[in-house]
């Protein structure tokens, strides 16, 4: 592990002033708790937890990926695997219930979403949608325009 810091300073005594450096292997660095205080200061609680996971062989790729990124991926697995996936982490179960994730899977898996189905999917959650049936959808499309229809004769 190798920590790096340099001196930003506007005094002309510190403009000379070289980078400083520790480096430790990682059974020192896990045992450095001045260091990992350092680290937490300086970068945050989560940057240290990354970087002590590291030492100890504990990195999870998945974790680290940008959530459009893992929308993407998600929307190709089938539905008993998200139900999976869900139960992995709190990071998973936001995103496997996110609405993100199930309109670009009822967009892969339906060839027409008119806007009027996507009102409704958005005021229901996108999820919902995708498993309400058919014809539950159509009874609702249906009760919307009839309301609508009532308010502009009013």
């Amino acid at each position: 592990v190798i920590f790096r810091w340099w001196k930003i300073s506007l005094r002309n005594e510190f403009r000379e002033s070289r980078p400083g450096e520790i480096k430790e292997s990682q059974e020192d660095f896990l045992d450095d708790s001045s260091l990992h205080i350092q680290i937490a200061v300086v970068f945050g609680a989560k940057v240290l937890e990354h970087v002590l996971n590291l030492c100890r062989g504990n990195y999870d790729f998945l974790e680290r990926l940008p959530v459009p990124l893992l929308l993407y991926i998600i929307s190709f697995l089938e539905l008993e695997d998200i139900a999976r996936l869900s139960q992995v982490s709190r990071r998973f179960e936001m995103i496997s219930n996110s609405n993100a994730l199930w309109e670009n899977i009822v967009a892969n898996l339906r060839d027409t979403i008119t806007p009027e189905m996507k009102e409704l999917a958005q005021e229901m959650g996108w999820k919902q949608f995708f498993f309400t049936n058919r014809l539950q959808l159509q009874l609702q499309l249906r009760r919307r325009r009839q309301g609508q229809d009532a308010q502009n004769k009013t």
